[in-house]
């Protein structure tokens, strides 16, 4: 199921859009315009910036993914709800019940871990019962819960400043809200794949990592305190952070997609779940496809984190570990694509590439936090 069209003229574009298409850009545009009015006094020029490119982006994705249109009005839906019904008052959290037990931060990534692990339950039923319900079920559920997940994030963003002015932060500065963060990445491009390729069949390999990555949120928040809202520590103050984050992440989740379709695609080639699974050439092509977004992104974020480097400490590169295990990280999905499409590399040694690479992106992310110091220290576990 092919969702992009041949390449066309800027001018083809627009011709070729409906009604609906014309109405959710608007819808768009109105509501960057409506942010900057209402939420502008606490933001800053790079802020503005960010919100006004994010249109474009929004509009493009919304475009040429039908379904990303019914999540992003989800999300506004939700976060809007939780504002309105803040009121101005943090402590609303524990009056209100749709607070309480359904759209504050904390309840709605509670809601969204929930239904991720109901997920992964009901795409591996449907996987192994040859069920296309539970598949349906297993996508529906993924859907709802990246529509909770990120409107928790927005509402956490809110609460921020509702702890204070001097407080309010993008929720993106510790590993409580990156793992959040990564989830809902992942889940995006697994649904994006999902249609892409017209079969849910992937989905029962890529919610295990997400679970995992859900499973490890849940353990730190509750045993380090971290769904607690913190001032940004000095090093965290930068509009860098606002880009380089998120960047980052767009990579580390599709490593992770590609690493999980790895592993479906060593089971095919072993004959364990070849019926029950997509063909080996669907599973290869969307391994290939994610690494090269994930490599692309992952290629900005570290020249981002450059810039912020040599603005927060006066230099570019200082071999910090966390900055020696990105260029491995990097070298490593470079040395993967070079292979691939130069010297015409396919089938298992490729998947196992890629599941190593997620070990070793692991490694870069959390090994680094837990086993090394350097400048990059804040982030530890």
């Amino acid at each position: 199921m092919e969702l992009a069209h041949p390449a066309r003229s800027p001018s083809g574009v627009l011709r070729n859009r409906d009604l609906f298409d014309w109405l959710y850009a608007l819808a768009l545009v109105a509501g960057a315009g409506l942010a900057l009015v209402r939420y502008g006094a606490f933001m800053d020029i790079y802020d503005d910036l960010i919100l006004l490119l994010h249109v474009p982006v929004l509009i493009a994705i919304g475009w040429y993914w039908k379904p990303f249109r019914s999540f992003l009005a989800a999300v506004a839906g939700l976060s809007l709800a939780s504002i309105w019904l803040y009121q101005g008052d943090l402590a609303r959290a524990e009056q209100v019940f749709f607070l309480k037990y359904l759209i504050s931060s904390q309840t709605a990534i509670m809601w969204m871990s929930a239904l991720y692990f109901m997920a992964t339950g009901a795409y591996w039923l449907g996987l192994l019962a040859r069920s296309e319900f539970g598949e349906k079920t297993g996508s529906t559920l993924v859907w709802i819960g990246t529509a909770m997940g990120t409107a928790g994030l927005f509402a956490r963003w809110y609460e921020s400043y509702l702890v204070g002015p001097e407080i309010g932060h993008i929720p993106i500065s510790n590993l409580y809200e990156v793992f959040v963060l990564f989830s809902l990445i992942t889940a995006l491009l697994y649904l994006y794949y999902e249609l892409r390729y017209g079969t849910r069949r992937m989905g029962a390999f890529v919610m295990v990592v997400i679970s995992a990555a859900v499973a490890f949120l849940l353990w730190y928040a509750f045993s380090r305190g971290a769904h607690e809202i913190q001032p940004l520590i000095p090093a965290l103050q930068s509009y860098w952070m606002k880009v380089h984050v998120p960047t980052n992440f767009i990579g580390y989740g599709a490593f992770a997609l590609s690493a999980m379709v790895g592993v479906a695609y060593l089971l095919v080639e072993r004959g364990i779940l070849a019926s029950r699974l997509p063909a080996p050439r669907v599973l290869e092509d969307v391994m290939y496809k994610a690494i090269a977004i994930g490599f692309a992104f992952f290629t900005i974020a570290t020249i981002l984190g450059a810039l912020w480097a040599a603005e927060a400490w006066g230099t570019y590169w200082q071999w910090d570990p966390k900055e020696t295990w990105a260029l491995i990280v990097w070298l490593n999905y470079a040395a993967w694509l070079h292979m691939r499409l130069t010297k015409g590399l396919r089938g298992t040694m490729l998947a196992w590439w890629a599941v190593v690479g997620l070990l070793v992106t692991t490694f870069a992310f959390l090994g680094v936090n837990m086993f090394l110091s350097g400048l990059h220290s804040y982030g530890n576990l």
